[in-house]
């Protein structure tokens, strides 16, 4: 049996081959001297090297694979801050046009490169997805993609998306499961409200690190700053009733302003016009006053002894202050905003209501006006610019007007306003970049987009509030800008117009004088009451146009102490 078994054994042995291919491969590299040291190889291996070394602590890698942009020195410097001091936790609030998306892009790609990311979530307006895909795109190099699928929220890496469609089902249980490396937010002050849906749903999204951008991180309350930073970092500032006690005399009135700016200093950076270093192109503003045809003069000292009459009956409220007076604006604009307001208004009043036929009165007047005063002036003015302009106005009836008048005179004008989809938006913005001469936008076409392809602009109406009108003239006065900005401000003289333009223009300085600190200016000033409100009081309550004249010389004064202060 033994020896049966020794042979199994010696069968089950495996043979051995001897393979000595290597020895000629050897000796055809030490023929050859190489390939380790081979001088290309070892420049290839050296440039590797060095591409990953950090000379000091403070160093952006991504400036050096950004060769398509040149960022400036506070974008630089932001973006460090951003890295090394708020570990990826910040509100983005620089004044209008200095670049929030520049510094938000650095940030994004330092993290990007360092390996500490990979999933991110951009949530911006609608109007805004595919500009962002595409800076991100072309002057970062990052692979951003605008949300469309419903598969995308996964499959890709870094989405771009609104938040009125990541919220809405069946995105929102995909984008709240998920796990995102940084979430970036664009006019973030839109979460101001933590009642919002908008605020809660942020609010439940799975984020390592969070960047806000917003020109206007305070509007109306000292409590919307606190409802911001309690996104980024929850309990930074407290909770809201010690935030409260420690720095609120009023909603509008800080206190221990020294240690509340030190708080803020920890997660928000704002960079102003005028800090110094950043340099833009000039602006040259026209102020064009406009005198109203007969008829207009008529509609509009109707609609004013009306608007007056029902201020006095409803004992000086407030709130129908602001309704009133838009009545009057409307008229200054065009016959067609103040006649959808007047036909509405002839519905809800009661059928035997004597303010009936008072309304009807103001109607009958509109359709004897058959030409409008600052349209052909602005079809004037366009002649003479013979290039794109961009045309703001507060109504959409003037909106519609003005698309109307310039179609039937050959000119071709698309429209920008709030309602459009995203698609829609973009498709307009394309076309006012490549065949459209005009752009006529509603305020919705006063934040978010660039315009500096255009450097012309016509205010139509303008607002009351100084920051809506830096804000629209923010679209076309940026970086990046080559040109001076030229800006045409209508008025029609003998109404509410006139005194704004004066107040905006002789008082405040406004237009020739880029204010830093514009929205903090108002805050000192807007303490009881919104500047809208403050400026229908005056007008509806003087009892001739001295008596406005002086108050809003008083009111300017108060705005040119602010500014020292």
């Amino acid at each position: 049996m033994a020896p049966t078994k020794r042979l199994m054994i010696q069968q089950d042995q495996p043979s051995l081959q001897w393979d000595r291919s290597w020895v000629t491969e050897m000796q055809n590299r030490i023929d050859q001297n190489g390939p380790w040291d081979d001088w290309q190889m070892y420049q290839l291996a050296y440039e590797a090297e060095q591409a990953q070394l950090i000379a000091s602590f403070d160093e952006l890698l991504c400036l050096k694979h950004i060769p398509q942009l040149e960022p400036m020195a506070h974008q630089i410097d932001t973006a460090r801050r951003v890295m090394h001091e708020m570990r990826g936790r910040a509100i983005l609030a620089d004044e209008v046009g200095l670049g929030k998306t520049i510094e938000a892009g650095l940030i994004l790609k330092e993290y990007l490169i360092r390996g500490l990311i990979r999933k991110v979530l951009i949530l911006v307006p609608a109007s805004l997805v595919l500009q962002w895909v595409r800076e991100l795109n072309q002057k970062f190099g990052i692979p951003a993609v605008a949300q469309k699928k419903q598969y995308m929220w996964e499959q890709n890496d870094i989405v771009v998306a609104s938040i009125d469609t990541a919220k809405r089902d069946p995105h929102r249980e995909i984008v709240l499961n998920m796990e995102y490396d940084m979430l970036i937010i664009d006019e973030a002050h839109k979460l101001k409200n933590k009642k919002t849906t908008n605020y809660q749903f942020v609010n439940q999204l799975h984020k390592k690190y969070c960047l806000l951008l917003t020109a206007t991180p305070i509007q109306n309350d000292l409590s919307e700053i606190y409802n911001l930073i309690n996104i980024l970092k929850p309990g930074q500032l407290g909770g809201l009733s010690h935030f409260q006690s420690s720095f609120v005399v009023d909603k509008r009135i800080p206190k221990n302003e020294d240690l509340l700016q030190l708080e803020l200093g920890k997660v928000m950076i704002r960079n102003r016009r005028s800090d110094g270093g950043i340099s833009f192109t000039k602006r040259h503003v026209r102020n064009i006053p406009l005198t109203l045809s007969e008829d207009e003069q008529a509609l509009y000292d109707g609609v004013t002894n009306y608007v007056k009459g029902r201020y006095r009956e409803g004992g000086g409220d407030i709130v129908s202050a602001l309704s009133l007076v838009t009545l009057q604006r409307e008229v200054c604009s065009s016959r067609d905003a103040v006649f959808v307001t007047l036909v509405n208004l002839f519905k809800k009043t009661a059928v035997d209501s004597p303010l009936r036929a008072e309304i009807w009165g103001l109607v009958e007047k509109i359709k004897s006006i058959q030409s409008n005063t600052k349209a052909d002036k602005t079809l004037e003015l366009v002649q003479e610019i013979g290039d794109k302009v961009i045309i703001f106005t507060e109504y959409r009836a003037s909106q519609e007007y003005l698309l109307k008048f310039f179609k039937d005179r050959q000119i071709t004008a698309v429209p920008y306003r709030g309602g459009m989809s995203r698609g829609k938006k973009d498709w307009m913005m394309d076309l006012f970049r490549k065949r459209a001469q005009i752009l006529v936008a509603t305020e919705a076409g006063g934040e978010g987009i660039n315009l500096q392809f255009c450097h012309h602009m016509i205010n139509f109406d303008l607002p009351w509030n100084p920051m809506r009108v830096e804000q629209r003239i923010g679209r076309v006065h940026r970086l990046g800008q080559t040109h001076d900005v030229k800006i045409y401000n209508l008025s029609t003289t003998g109404t509410i117009e006139e005194h704004i333009v004066s107040l905006l223009h002789e008082k405040i300085n406004m237009f020739e004088l880029v204010i830093g600190g514009l929205d903090v200016i108002l805050e000192k000033i807007e303490k009881k009451s919104s500047l809208e409100s403050h400026l229908s009081k005056i007008i509806l309550e003087a009892t001739n146009d001295a008596e406005i004249k002086t108050k809003l010389n008083e009111w300017g004064e108060a705005f040119v102490e602010a500014t020292k202060g």
